[in-house]
């Protein structure tokens, strides 16, 4: 029998494990959050599937998504990356990482958790959103929004309050699977445990 799934999710193998083993499921790394955010601002004017297939190649071309070592990259390191055909060859996509990361060293050179900051803006808790179509999903939400304008001021770019949202729903944050998705019963009652 085949699992009902959220609207989104096309039949394409890898997006159904991607929805049914991390959508929506809460991430407290700060370093896994960074990769996330990174690569939801890869995200922006394509689809998430083509990011998905991509996402390997950013992690073994990015050094794991290590912010210490992303931030020493140089001008010869994007154009080393901008030749790669295993990620998106935008240059102010590929910029945008090596800024975020070197704003997250210096945020976290302050002494910031970033896992702690980002959590702050829905409390620390998962928010559960209770749709039943997805229609009545937001886009953005004045979280996002207050997240985006803070990620902005600290440096970050590629973090508009659209792809917040799309990063609070991928990490967790909120969870917008619908009520009559599989995972929905099982992250419905998912509280911190870290």
């Amino acid at each position: 029998m085949q699992k009902q799934r959220c609207g989104w999710v096309s039949d394409d193998p890898l997006y159904q494990q991607y929805h049914d083993e991390e959508w929506g499921r809460p991430v407290y790394d700060s370093q896994r959050l960074f990769a996330k955010l990174c690569l939801d601002g890869q995200q922006a004017g394509l689809s998430w599937l083509t990011v998905l297939r991509k996402q390997h190649n950013y992690e073994a071309f990015f050094a794991g998504f290590n912010p210490q070592v992303i931030a020493a990259y140089d001008d010869d390191k994007v154009e080393q990356l901008l030749q790669n055909p295993g990620i998106i060859r935008n240059r102010a996509k590929v910029k945008s990482i090596i800024q975020n990361a070197r704003a997250y060293v210096r945020f976290t050179q302050q002494g910031n958790d970033f896992s702690e900051f980002l959590w702050g803006f829905v409390g620390g808790t998962p928010q559960q959103n209770h749709f039943t179509a997805l229609a009545q999903v937001p886009a953005q939400t004045a979280e996002s929004q207050a997240m985006s304008k803070a990620l902005k001021k600290l440096g970050f770019n590629f973090c508009g309050p659209t792809i917040c949202y799309a990063f609070m729903q991928a990490v967790g944050m909120v969870n917008d699977h619908l009520q009559d998705c599989c995972c929905y019963p099982e992250l419905c009652g998912q509280s911190h445990n870290q």
